[in-house]
């Protein structure tokens, strides 16, 4: 898989570094085999809108300058952080992720008062500029154990913690006005997928985060094969 990975890495930078030549790229001959290979690095297989066909060269250019844009404006929202990413089907995506230490309390799925103001920021100059955009709400934990709790205990509350604070960020999202469609999908990975080493504090503050990805949509794809996407 590390072989694979750095056989990616490198045709990438032989495409160029920005967006539209990725998305040039991916578009072309066998970018959905790509893309699915990416996207299961990068931890996000399961993000991207259900398509029939790889897109084409030219829609992939695109979307990926669309979504340039959507990662500039993600990077002006407070608390976040901000990264390119691909999508199951080789598309260019955004990555917003949010501390938990910001976003909740120990042990707690309610919104801190730090949390609701960047996440309005994030949903009236993001998310509701960009309803072309479908997103994906994912929830994560450190690996840390819970007083008197066995490990298999400790685990799934945390699997639990972690659905309950990625669905109160989605509540949150709409009760400011996010469409509820735009929100494909909710959910809460508990341990899995850890971003940093757990046996640190700092890595285990990595690690409780909640991940909002932004994805093309089914009609963004369209109006990108159209040539209409701006």
């Amino acid at each position: 898989m590390k072989t694979i990975a750095i056989g990616l890495c490198a045709a990438m930078l032989m495409t160029g570094c920005n967006n539209m030549s990725k998305g040039t790229a991916i578009g072309a001959g066998g970018g959905a085999i790509l893309g699915a290979v990416v996207g299961k690095l990068a931890g996000n297989m399961a993000v991207g809108a259900a398509v029939g066909t790889a897109v084409g060269a030219g829609a992939g250019a695109l979307i990926g300058k669309h979504m340039d844009k959507v990662k500039a404006q993600s990077e002006a929202v407070q608390n976040a952080q901000v990264e390119s990413v691909t999508d199951a089907n080789g598309l260019q995506a955004v990555k917003v992720t949010f501390d938990s230490g910001i976003l909740f309390n120990t042990g707690s799925a309610v919104l801190s008062q730090t949390a609701k103001n960047s996440l309005t920021q994030f949903a009236n100059n993001v998310l509701k500029v960009n309803t072309d955009c479908d997103v994906a709400i994912q929830g994560y934990t450190d690996n840390q154990g819970w007083k008197n709790s066995t490990a298999e205990q400790s685990a799934q509350k945390n699997l639990t913690l972690s659905q309950q604070r990625a669905d109160a960020v989605s509540t949150y999202l709409k009760s400011l006005g996010v469409s509820a469609t735009q929100i494909r999908a909710v959910d809460g990975f508990g341990e899995a997928n850890p971003v940093a080493d757990n046996s640190t504090k700092a890595g285990q503050q990595q690690n409780r985060r909640v991940e909002v990805y932004l994805y093309a949509s089914q009609a963004m794809i369209q109006a990108a094969e159209a040539g209409t996407l701006q």
